[in-house]
């Protein structure tokens, strides 16, 4: 199997004008003397929305590595894939996010879930692991209770692998995700799902759980700091030690989705996997979609006006686009401009009020928000979409650069060693 570095980011273009401005940034990085391997992304959905094919974001990866001569590894990621929408990801990426969030919680037979426990007895008492002051509280109970939520969900994951692997071989990285779901996996459920996994043969090299706390779109975390760090480094020790017990592969990292502009968890993942020698993949949500728009307000003329056209759309069609997203944004109606004083705002202002830098006053999260989820809108516009943003190509591609560099990979990277 392809082998990730021990830190990858991941990167989405929707659009596929930024690849060069992305990777901009992992060369500032680099410069500093921390390799992230750039991971460029784009799910099924975001390709039906855009009219896009999965080669696009492949030819657009390999151009800006070969244009800025990256010597270093990328991959181009089959975000979200599940067996019916694989195939058409498989000639084109060589990360493979496998998602089964919609299988979690089909109850498993009693059968099924007996075998499993006869096979882990390990799993049946309290789990002592290095690195956690307190053993893992499981027992049979405890255990059969994961199992049945989630062993249909791990044998869809194997089902999917195996479908990649008879068409790629070993080339290709595997992720799984679980993170788009209610309820959050805490380290003792984590611990059982990895065993689940490697039951399936499933060589996993990152999981992204669902962490407790909200990963709302386009803002920072909201939920307790302190209850989140502890979370996290006792997941980081139940992958090493599943790792070593069942045979998954020993750079096996945690992934952290909806990860961009969580500002204030980026010094506690930094500690943590710092302290621990760990890896870490984060998987960034719209924020260069989000930069363009930014860009073009900032660009003037044509641009702003736009800029403004899609914000007035989306404001008037605010519950159609927040619908599919109804559990990871929060926006209060109050809080957004009407369309009708955004039209007198300069493009500055409203470069402002969309640039997450919480300490800005003009800053509106609510109005961030909408605008992360209407993406579809400028989709709509098609070449007028397009055309701005090479007519703009200088001015949107410093607000990529700068986002990704000094909000993102900086804070995360910076001190951490290669």
């Amino acid at each position: 199997m392809r082998t990730l570095p021990r830190f990858t980011f991941g990167v989405g273009d929707r659009f596929a004008h930024q690849a060069e401005a992305q990777l901009a940034a992992f060369e500032r990085l680099a410069a500093d003397g921390v390799v992230v391997a750039p991971v460029w992304n784009k799910s099924n959905r975001e390709h039906t929305f855009i009219g896009s094919e999965p080669p696009s974001v492949r030819a657009a990866a390999a151009a800006a590595v070969a244009a800025r001569k990256w010597p270093h590894p990328w991959f181009v990621d089959a975000d979200h894939i599940r067996l019916e929408t694989v195939d058409r990801f498989l000639d084109s990426s060589d990360f493979f996010t496998i998602d089964v969030a919609d299988s979690i919680g089909k109850p498993a037979n009693d059968a099924d879930v007996a075998e499993f426990l006869a096979r882990h007895p390990e799993l049946t008492s309290a789990v002592t692991i290095p690195g956690i002051a307190q053993p893992i509280p499981l027992s049979a109970e405890a255990s059969a209770s994961v199992a049945r939520t989630y062993l249909l969900a791990c044998r869809e994951a194997g089902e999917i692998y195996r479908h990649i692997h008879g068409r790629r071989g070993d080339d290709g990285a595997i992720e799984v995700s679980m993170d788009e779901t209610d309820i959050a996996q805490t380290p003792p459920v984590l611990l059982v799902i990895l065993a689940l996994l490697a039951d399936e043969g499933v060589p996993l090299q990152t999981i992204a759980p669902k962490f407790t706390g909200r990963f709302n779109k386009g803002v920072d975390y909201v939920g307790d700091l302190a209850g989140f760090e502890k979370e996290f480094s006792d997941d980081v020790a139940v992958l090493a030690f599943a790792a070593e017990r069942y045979g998954l592969p020993r750079n096996l990292k945690l992934s952290v989705h909806s990860g961009s502009d969580k500002f204030s968890l980026y010094p506690v993942i930094r500690r943590i996997v710092e302290r621990m020698g760990a890896g870490l993949h984060l998987k960034t949500a719209g924020t260069t979609w989000l930069e363009e728009m930014i860009g073009l307000a900032e660009a003037g003329g044509d641009g702003l006006v736009l800029a403004k056209e899609i914000y007035a759309y989306a404001y008037d069609h605010l519950d159609e686009f927040c619908a599919p997203y109804a559990t990871v944004i929060d926006i209060d109606r109050t809080k957004l401009p009407a369309p009708a004083d955004v039209a007198s705002w300069t493009g500055p202002q409203l470069a402002a009020a969309l640039r997450h830098v919480p300490s800005n006053p003009a800053f509106n999260p609510h109005m961030r928000q909408l605008v992360h989820v209407s993406f579809k809108v400028a989709a709509k516009q098609g070449k007028r979409y397009t055309d701005l943003l090479v007519a703009n190509r200088d001015v949107v591609a410093k607000q990529v650069t700068e986002n990704i560099y000094d909000r993102h990979l900086r804070p995360l990277f910076a001190t951490t060693g290669a």
